[in-house]
């Protein structure tokens, strides 16, 4: 359920067409979960949506890039941007824009190689850039780096055990009988793209089972135990970006009639509604 200002959101009225597509699924699994998401404006829910929106365009771009899956001991990059170690970390080459050495990843995808908490890393990174734009970009993530999971400084996420799975979620799918020497498939970190699509670097655009079929071809010999979603949930802190967005509007306290994107909200006695 999704709480504004501690003040219950009704979504049952909203209208097919009003609101885009992705929005509304958000919005109704946000709604549907007995969890409680509890923002303190409109405007903070509106950011968590366009976040999440950002994050489900990233992982779709990343996934046309043509960069390939590798371990971290065979990670590429264009060098012309950042510099490699031995260890498949990537740093940013002297006086290069960090919003410059991402954008390239995206644009020059064939130079790059690299396994898929990387690829989660980046596809946040890019989600952040689009809505807090260059400057603010640039100032957050100035030494910024890649390396598997581990977050750059500034990386805000939010990391919980649950099912409320929500589009631009990072979910993760466990490998227990993987195959020793192949540790890259121990398991994947897939994007929620929307209901039961998912993105998982090296695997592609595909639904959970596909993701599983992928893990369980990938196990030792005569393996018995099924790779499997887990309820482990990454998701970007989209409270803490909304300060750098630029022009940010002053919040609005919640009554008569207030835009939310596209969606017309009013407050009714106790419960704000979209419509």
């Amino acid at each position: 359920m999704i709480k504004i200002n501690h003040k219950l959101l009704d979504v049952s009225h909203i209208q097919p067409g009003i609101a885009s597509a992705k929005s509304l699924e958000i919005l109704q699994l946000l709604a549907g979960y007995p969890e409680v998401f509890e923002y303190r404006s409109l405007g903070e829910l509106k950011f968590e949506i366009q976040l999440r929106s950002r994050v489900i365009e990233g992982a779709i771009s990343l996934d046309k890039s043509d960069a390939e899956f590798s371990t971290l001991e065979e990670s590429e990059c264009n060098e012309q941007y950042w510099r490699l170690s031995k260890d498949g970390t990537f740093t940013l080459q002297p006086g290069i824009p960090p919003h410059v050495a991402l954008v390239d990843i995206f644009i020059n995808g064939r130079f790059y190689a690299f396994e898929c908490g990387t690829a989660i890393v980046v596809t946040f990174l890019k989600a952040i850039l689009d809505l807090i734009g260059p400057r603010n970009f640039d100032y957050l993530f100035s030494s910024l780096f890649l390396y598997d999971w581990r977050p750059p400084k500034n990386m805000a996420l939010n990391v919980h055990q649950g099912t409320d799975y929500l589009p631009g979620d990072c979910l993760y799918f466990k490998n227990p009988d993987h195959d020793e020497e192949t540790p890259e498939w121990q398991g994947e970190n897939a994007i929620l793209l929307g209901e039961d699509l998912l993105y998982g670097h090296g695997i592609g655009i595909t639904n959970s089972q596909g993701i599983i079929d992928e893990l369980n071809s990938n196990r030792k010999p005569n393996a018995a135990i099924s790779a499997f979603l887990t309820k482990h949930i990454i998701s970007l802190d989209s409270s803490y970006y909304r300060q750098f967005q630029p022009n940010i509007p002053r919040a609005k306290p919640v009554h008569g009639l207030v835009s939310l994107s596209d969606l017309i909200v009013s407050e009714i006695g106790p419960k704000i509604y979209l419509s």
